[in-house]
């Protein structure tokens, strides 16, 4: 299936057909913003972008997806902190930090 494309201020921007981006790499805090408008989460708060940094550098260091609650508490915050900030879902958490699809299966856990 060929790429979704989305047009953003500073250029184009490449997202598979579940919406996350193709190539990680080019991950901005902008690209963060815009996706989260187009979720309809019109700010994020210092909390999102402790738990977006969060999701990026254990992933970045360990290769995979954490726990959604294992993120939520080494940030020291309630179990369900990705649910309530994200849409109800750490699937949007997991996009908006610019991650790679996890594939199907993960993808149900999300």
């Amino acid at each position: 299936m060929a790429p979704i494309q989305n047009t953003i201020p500073t250029g184009h921007l490449e997202l598979d057909e579940d919406g996350f981006l193709i190539n990680p790499a080019m991950w901005s805090p902008g690209v963060a913003e815009y996706l989260a408008r187009i979720d309809g989460i019109s700010e994020l708060t210092d909390t999102h972008w402790k738990l977006i940094e969060s999701l990026r550098n254990f992933y970045f260091t360990h290769g995979y997806a954490p726990q959604e609650r294992h993120v939520c508490l080494l940030q020291q915050l309630d179990k369900y902190c990705l649910e309530n900030l994200f849409n109800n879902q750490y699937r949007e958490a997991w996009r908006l930090a610019g991650l790679p699809n996890p594939g199907e299966e993960y993808k149900s856990y999300m």
